[in-house]
């Protein structure tokens, strides 16, 4: 992907789709109406702004949720991308099954809270940490919450973060642009792109916390009746972890509806550092292409003041078992 594309700006776009987008302090309410006679599920038409459970998605941004953005299908609530500036970091959750409409990620969940859905942080960088503990260890801080396009079934939406002390200068500043495209009735993906600026010299010491993660909700994972399949046919904490994979998959059985299996996959890019990357893997939940970890003790890695780091993740939500979705495709359609 150019870095022109990634770092483009662009102005809020309301989408003649039927889809709305608001930001900042206008409600929801005041934003355009969408065209009429939408079209819906089973050939049924849009009679007109309000609750309907139209197809399509809407984006937007209410007063109430600081800049959080919302995002809707039918709707019901797909992902909300978090940014209260009381957090260790910006993330999004949920992240609903395409049939069950419940969240496969968990927001927070024993025995490692600071888990939060799908995440993005590092610990031991420059003796400060973007991962977990208290906030006075550093942030990682959103600045511009911009929806850069909004269709029928697609959303792309970009943030510019500063990773920082508080009282402190920023050490890092980050462009992300993120993506969720709905495919089918079956699956979506969600594609995440980081442009990681480094503002000083930077040290990452090994450490287990970093970088991209997933945590799922406890139905998919194996210590609460799920299953943890790589993508080279291997399965569970013992035989994944500290393994390279293009990608790694949690699937179950909804607890709350046994009828319905679904499941969340990871990919890992393979460009450096991240080419042949290890994973971390966690029967009770947790998923993430590993760089930062599988070195010798007392080895780090170095990063010169304005060095770019850019890493792509994709991330699949279905229905089913990875058998039903072709990872291995949807992998080669955006690294191959």
């Amino acid at each position: 992907m150019q870095r022109r594309d990634f770092l483009k700006k662009s102005a809020l776009l309301t989408a003649t789709t039927g889809l709305t987008v608001t930001l900042g302090k206008e409600s929801f309410a005041d934003s355009p109406k969408p065209a009429a006679n939408f079209p819906g599920k089973e050939g049924k038409t849009y009679p007109g702004w309000g609750d309907a459970a139209v197809e399509h998605l809407t984006t937007y941004c209410p007063d109430f949720a600081d800049n959080n953005l919302w995002i809707r299908k039918d709707n019901q609530i797909v992902t909300v991308y978090r940014t209260n500036p009381n957090q260790k970091y910006p993330y999004l959750y949920p992240l609903i099954g395409p049939v069950s409409r419940v969240s496969v990620t968990t927001e927070s969940a024993q025995p490692w809270p600071h888990h939060r859905s799908v995440f993005m942080g590092v610990d031991k960088v420059n003796g400060g940490n973007y991962w977990q503990e208290g906030n006075d260890r550093g942030q990682i801080l959103s600045q511009n919450v911009k929806v850069l396009d909004a269709q029928q079934n697609r959303v792309e939406f970009t943030d510019s973060c500063l990773w920082k002390k508080p009282a402190e200068d920023p050490i890092i500043a980050d462009e992300r642009r993120y993506v969720l495209d709905w495919r089918s009735d079956n699956y979506y993906v969600l594609d995440s792109y980081f442009s990681i600026k480094m503002l000083t010299d930077i040290t990452i010491q090994k450490t287990n916390h970093g970088f991209f993660g997933v945590r799922v909700d406890q139905d998919l994972c194996p210590l609460g009746g799920g299953n943890l399949v790589s993508s080279e046919g291997t399965s569970g904490e013992k035989e994944t972890f500290g393994k390279p994979a293009k990608w790694m998959a949690f699937y179950g059985k909804r607890r709350f509806n046994p009828q319905i299996t679904e499941g969340v996959a990871v990919f890992s890019p393979p460009e450096k550092p991240f080419k042949d990357c290890p994973w971390f893997t966690r029967d009770y939940g947790n998923i993430s292409p590993m760089p930062f970890l599988f070195i010798k003790d007392g080895e780090t890695f170095e990063f010169k003041k304005d060095f770019v780091l850019e890493a792509v993740y994709r991330t699949v939500v279905f229905a089913g078992t990875p058998e039903d979705v072709d990872l291995d495709g949807l992998w080669n359609e955006i690294y191959g």
